[in-house]
């Protein structure tokens, strides 16, 4: 037996001029259907559903054999009794359409159901309320791919939405494009509102993952490093003046765990979120930084795409197609000749740079000899059969300029081993992170061959890092990272956009600095872009990192 979901009085008060002479038939009927006996009682309603021999009457036994029908898990029965009395102007018509209603949910007829219930009496606040309890308890076992696809019909009805957001929420994985909506669907139901630099504190919210189910927090990971510079230049901030609010949280690797952060008041009411790092936590994010229109600080990707389509999500660091566009401005600006070589290793980073310079170097002309992923095995090799190779001929290369995109030492180890040993000056475009592998010593090599490419490069001998330098050792008795030094860097740019004494939002003070010197890095440009276009390339002149030109 079916039990519904709200519950009507078994039977209507008859009022018409034979009611002191309802036939026994009829009598027998409701005391069937009062006592469970769902089959004889829609039998004998039949008998009484003839409006021309029955008249008033008709219409409640007709009611009364469709919810008979409707208890006895006959929805299609239930569905052909209400149907045609839904249709009909009498005193219990919106009774009539709930429970046809429900037949159609329980007759898997979702989008019959939604049509009959938008039609309900809109002056009659109970039976809103009751049809839309009834239809939130049924759509919630619908799948996300009905309640997405039909939406856009239905999204001004509460329980819709609110049924939504509960099918998402009790999804494992989302996809982008669910996420965000999640996110929307949630800043529907919840006065999301930030408090912004309207209280004269910058409210900023760390997410991170410090830990994980299995693994406890690492004190030497780069996940702490990165909070330490950024606890760092809060205090530091502090200690100059400047009002911070800083809140941590640990994502823990886990989706569940986030989601619960999320929903934390000082997240909600956050002036700008840094963190988290992994793709499947920062899809999550962004799509809640969307929703609650709230800067997303994404601290170390280079994979920009996946934010393209977000008004409040950002990479601190530069996107893969502004990296390209920095190697392929500078590489023009040579003269060394346009017969280009590309080795990239198996990153998504290494590999979507690599694309996108191909794209504009072919675009603008270039010779381009060779495109390659390459692997520790096969580096050195990459080099030596474009005739980069430690012999007397070497001077005959197939080649004049070179670029090697990835950040593995264990690729960078056998490139700078062969380069030490040959006499070539060919240009060799590398990542800024060639410059921290304690094996690479680039005085001792016969030219100055290496060229850095920046993702947000320190710069090494500025006064200000010399200051850091100091400061985290009095602090944590060692020297930073490079990861520490992005993460203090990154909270002293944010602070020169969030100005408790400024009217001016995130993303207009961005647009109004075409160029913004860094703090310890060589600088930032977000005009009209979510990542870091500034990216210069850098070489050495008499010991010292210079970029080649200004972009």
């Amino acid at each position: 037996m079916r039990k519904s979901i709200f519950f009507f009085p078994l039977f209507f008060l008859i009022s018409f001029a034979f009611a002191q002479s309802i036939p026994a038939g009829y009598q027998a009927a409701k005391t069937n259907l009062q006592n469970g006996n769902y089959w004889e009682a829609m039998n004998a309603f039949r008998e009484f559903t003839d409006e021309e021999k029955y008249g008033n009457l008709a219409l409640y036994a007709t009611f009364h054999a469709g919810e008979a029908a409707f208890k006895a898990n006959q929805a299609q029965a239930a569905i052909d009794y209400l149907k045609p009395l839904s249709q009909r102007s009498w005193l219990h018509q919106s009774e009539a359409k709930l429970v046809l209603a429900e037949s159609y949910f329980l007759n898997k007829n979702s989008l019959g159901a939604l049509e009959v219930l938008s039609n309900l009496d809109l002056e009659s606040e109970k039976f809103q309320n009751q049809g839309a309890n009834m239809a939130y308890n049924y759509l919630i076992k619908e799948s996300p791919d009905f309640l997405i696809s039909n939406l856009k019909d239905y999204q001004d009805r509460s329980y819709y939405t609110a049924a939504l957001s509960a099918v998402l929420k009790q999804k494992n994985v989302l996809s982008s494009d669910e996420k965000s909506l999640f996110y929307e669907l949630q800043g529907q139901n919840q006065d999301w509102t930030s408090s912004g630099s309207n209280n004269g504190v910058i409210d900023l919210v760390v997410i991170l993952p410090f830990s994980t189910g299995s693994q406890p927090i690492d004190p030497k990971g780069f996940v702490y490093e990165l909070f330490q510079g950024i606890q760092l230049a809060v205090n530091q901030l502090e200690n100059e003046g400047v009002r911070v609010s800083l809140s941590t949280f640990d994502s823990k690797r886990s989706i569940e765990t986030l989601r619960s952060i999320l929903s934390e008041e000082k997240v909600k009411n956050a002036d700008v979120i840094m963190g988290p790092i992994y793709p499947e936590e920062t899809d999550l994010v962004s799509a809640f930084a969307d929703a609650a229109k709230i800067p997303f600080i994404h601290p170390l990707s280079n994979l920009g795409d996946r934010f393209e389509g977000s008004s409040y999500s950002y990479l601190f660091r530069p996107s893969s197609k502004h990296i390209a566009e920095g190697i392929a401005k500078t590489i023009g600006s040579l003269p060394t000749g346009n017969r280009i070589a590309i080795a990239f290793g198996g990153s998504s980073r290494d590999q979507k740079v690599a694309g996108f310079l191909r794209e504009k170097l072919e675009r603008s002309g270039a010779d381009l000899i060779n495109y390659q992923e390459i692997s520790p095995r096969n580096a050195a090799s990459f080099l030596t059969e474009l005739g980069i190779r430690p012999t007397l001929d070497s001077v005959e290369v197939l080649v004049d300029q070179v670029v090697v995109l990835s950040d593995d030492p264990n690729i960078a180890d056998p490139i700078l081993s062969l380069v030490e040993s040959v006499t070539t000056e060919v240009p060799i475009f590398v990542m800024d992170s060639w410059l921290t592998f304690n094996f690479a010593n680039y005085e001792m090599l016969p030219y100055d061959n290496f060229y850095f490419i920046s993702n947000n490069t320190p710069n090494f001998e500025s006064e200000s890092m010399v200051q850091l330098k100091d400061r985290f050792y009095q602090e944590y008795s060692l020297f930073p990272s490079s990861n520490s030094v992005l993460g203090y860097e990154m909270v002293y740019w944010l602070a020169t956009h969030f100005r408790p004494d400024s009217e001016t939002d995130f993303r207009t003070s961005l647009d109004q600095q075409v160029f913004q010197p860094g703090k310890l890095t060589w600088g930032f440009n977000f005009q009209n872009t979510n990542s870091n276009r500034y990216v210069p390339v850098f070489k050495f002149e008499s010991g010292e990192l210079k970029p080649i030109i200004n972009q």
